[in-house]
């Protein structure tokens, strides 16, 4: 599976996923209601489909100039990092606004999320890579195959 197909379904169950963990989570810790969380985690959701959707198609151009094909240990924890860290970025502010808090707090607040996405992150791309194979960007000679 490849080009837009791909990304579709990667980003609908990347995001099922991470709605449910961060609603019940955030109703949970913050004593907040399931609705009120869960709104959060769709605003959350939304913003992390923008950056994946950027974030994606810029580490994949990159991806494909590079002498050495395929998704190292190496290559699959700099897209991580550089996908998570783009992502607090763009949320600490949003969890800010919305549980009425400062940044530092937001950021402090965050920093589980972080460290479980950094995880997630990492396990849901390599699971996906073994499932539906790589992408053509990063598969031996271009072409896309199985191994991951």
């Amino acid at each position: 599976m490849q080009g837009i197909k791909r990304r579709i379904v990667f980003i609908t169950l990347y995001e099922a996923i991470a709605i449910t963990i961060v609603a019940v989570t955030l109703a949970l810790v913050f004593g907040q209601g399931l609705g009120h969380s869960g709104a959060l985690a769709v605003m959350s959701s939304i913003i992390a489909v923008l950056w994946n959707l950027t974030f994606t198609h810029f580490f994949e151009r990159w991806e494909a100039r590079q002498a050495v094909r395929g998704r190292s240990l190496k290559r699959r924890i700099a897209h991580a990092v550089g996908f998570e860290g783009g992502l607090v970025a763009l949320l600490v502010p949003t969890f800010a606004w919305w549980l009425d808090i400062s940044l530092w707090e937001a950021l402090v607040a965050d920093l589980g999320f972080v460290l479980f996405f950094l995880v997630y992150t990492f396990v849901f791309n390599w699971g996906f890579d073994r499932v539906f194979g790589l992408p053509s960007s990063a598969a031996p000679g271009g072409q896309a195959c199985t191994q991951a």
